[in-house]
């Protein structure tokens, strides 16, 4: 029984690690492709909407490549005496938030592109500094974005296959995440532990999207809440 469910526990801390640090790291990014008018914005955009369109194992192959002894990441980790990302439950958080960055930035860029600026220029003739105007009133006004950019950055997390794969291997109780215990139940021909691993993935992501545009639905203009 431990063995079944150690997939379920580290596939649900990474997902947590993970949407943390993307919250943390994807707020300021969105911000700035929402407000900025550089030039750089849309070489930016692009590069935070790649892993969309790249194969997960392309994005892997190449993670594997930095993170390795011989890549810029993996001399440096080195150097720092960290030692080498791959097949640690470090090299999985890394690549998640690599892989699952677009699923937090693109929902806070919508939801700060919908504030409407007159009421930031109302708060800063009141004399409240860049930090006080973000953090009460933005935040509070792009909250269904950042709902939504937690949710579905911890569900697309938990569904990871193949970076983690290719980044993480197959190490129980390390990175044998949840989506390579059910490739490993198939491959072995275990298809009623597979299905109720994957059935349970099913019902959870079913649970998440119906809750998640319930409250966004509460939230939307006219609609009693």
């Amino acid at each position: 029984m431990h063995a079944y469910w150690e997939p379920v526990w580290l596939t649900l801390k990474l997902a947590s690690v993970t949407t943390v640090l993307l919250l943390v790291i994807g707020t300021p990014i969105a911000w700035w492709l929402a407000r900025s008018r550089h030039w750089l914005r849309q070489p930016v955009a692009a590069i935070v909407a790649l892993p969309l369109v790249l194969p997960p194992t392309v994005l892997g192959f190449y993670l594997l490549l930095l993170m390795g002894p011989d890549g810029v990441v993996g001399r440096l980790t080195e150097q720092l005496g960290l030692g080498l990302l791959p097949f640690t439950f470090e090299g999985l958080v890394v690549a998640s938030v690599i892989y699952s960055l677009p699923f937090t930035v693109q929902p806070l860029q919508n939801a700060f592109q919908t504030i409407n600026q007159q009421l930031l220029e109302v708060a800063a003739t009141l004399r409240a500094s860049p930090m006080d105007r973000f953090f009460s009133l933005v935040i509070p006004l792009a909250r269904p974005g950042f709902l939504t950019a937690g949710v579905l950055t911890f569900a697309h997390t938990i569904g990871e296959f193949g970076v983690v794969l290719m980044i993480g291997g197959n190490i129980p109780g390390e990175t044998k995440v949840l989506s390579v215990a059910i490739y490993d139940h198939v491959e072995s021909l275990e298809y009623t532990q597979a299905h109720w691993l994957a059935a349970g993935m099913v019902a959870f992501s079913f649970v998440v999207l119906v809750s998640l545009y319930s409250v966004n639905g509460r939230w939307q203009p006219g609609v009693v809440k």
